[in-house]
């Protein structure tokens, strides 16, 4: 009860009335008055080399024709720094969309997931803003390697086409998916980072792959190119848009696919490729070549103001969250918050953690992308 103390005690008046307070609450009271101060700008003090010096005061008159001519406090003139209106920003259309990821190893014991995120990762022509999930399998250096390759590797196409007036991105994905496999077949020459376990024990060099989604988002269309059963999900006035369709061998034309190019599908713990692999196109994977492609299907979208947020994601979210389930934790975290990229990696962290609680039994990566004009 001591230090419930509130009455306003005069100098005088202090020793004999006053409660002394105890030296916790001396110190918090003395930092309450601190931060009022800085709070409200009275005699706040600039941190130089060794000296606190107070902050040379600006006066703003404005002048004749609205032209702001700064002055010193002690009367020194400064030259004219021109109109009131504040210097020319770009569009926010032109920007990179605001855009969070989480990437966990989850209960599996490798992660072999890999993410990338390239804004404005064309040097000429209109902003293109590249995000891509890549879920790897048997080991993880052709994930790594579509990371750090893919979106070279669609530039490079993009600017070889750069006459056209706009990109065939049917052709432009093709090529680039063909290009980035080619590099994975080759891949057992190739260095590796220190977490591959290929040279030591099974998988094998020629039964590693990974699957690919990539978005590529411009002001005005979203373009998606998947490759195996990672997924992009676009949330569209609160409902969900798939702009990809998994590539599992029991679909009914990549079954037939498969079945016309000699191989089977036996189902061992569900649909697989020759009773090992669960995906009927990934990138790598050479000897199960040609029943596994590496071929994309592309979708191309135009954006419009309904459009809310995009979701890229491997399917250890899309195993036991929902389109729905996904678009409605992502609207709830980009609505109850500002417009940031803080809010967006929380609604990534959130998706991610709810996988989690659902038992999913893979490694869980997931972008969430803020479509929004007004933010």
């Amino acid at each position: 009860m001591a230090e419930i103390c509130c009455g306003v005690v005069t100098g005088a008046d202090s020793a004999a009335d006053a409660c002394e307070p105890s030296p916790r609450s001396a110190r918090r009271r003395r930092m309450e008055v601190r931060r009022f101060k800085f709070v409200a700008g009275v005699e706040t003090m600039a941190i130089s080399g060794d000296f606190t010096r107070k902050r040379q005061k600006l006066d703003f008159p404005v002048g004749k024709d609205g032209v702001l001519e700064k002055k010193l406090a002690n009367g020194d003139e400064v030259e004219p720094s021109g109109d009131l209106e504040p210097p020319a920003q770009p569009a926010r259309s032109d920007l990179c969309p605001r855009h969070g990821m989480t990437s966990v190893c989850g209960r599996r014991r490798d992660m072999e997931d890999a993410v990338s995120i390239r804004p404005d990762f064309v040097e000429s022509g209109p902003k293109l803003h590249f995000f891509g999930v890549y879920d790897g399998h048997g080991c993880s250096h052709v994930a790594a390697s579509c990371r750090d390759r893919m979106h070279k590797i669609v530039s490079a196409e993009i600017e070889a086409g750069a006459t056209a007036e706009s990109p065939d991105w049917k052709g432009v994905m093709e090529r680039s998916f063909s290009r980035m496999d080619a590099e994975a077949v080759a891949s057992p020459g190739a260095p590796r980072n220190a977490s591959c376990r290929c040279e030591l024990q099974m998988p094998k060099c020629e039964h590693v792959g990974s699957t690919a989604v990539v978005a590529v988002v411009s002001a005005d269309r979203i373009v998606v190119s998947n490759c195996g059963d990672s997924r992009a999900v676009l949330c569209r006035r609160g409902a969900p848009v798939p702009l990809s369709v998994d590539h599992k061998p029991d679909r009914p034309d990549e079954l037939n696919r498969i079945q016309e190019a000699g191989g089977r599908v036996i189902y061992w713990d569900g649909a697989r490729v020759l009773g090992v692999l669960a995906m009927s196109r990934a990138i790598g994977d050479s000897y199960l070549k040609p029943y596994v492609v590496s071929e994309p299907e592309v979708t191309v979208t135009e954006r419009t103001a309904e459009d809310e947020c995009l979701i890229l994601a491997s399917d250890g979210l899309w195993d036991v969250v929902t389109n729905e389930t996904a678009c409605g934790v992502v609207r709830m975290c980009l609505t109850a918050n500002a417009p940031s990229d803080k809010a967006c990696a929380d609604a990534a962290m959130l998706l991610t953690k709810l996988a989690l609680a659902r038992h999913s039994a893979d490694n869980v990566s997931v972008v969430v992308v803020d479509l929004r004009r007004d933010s």
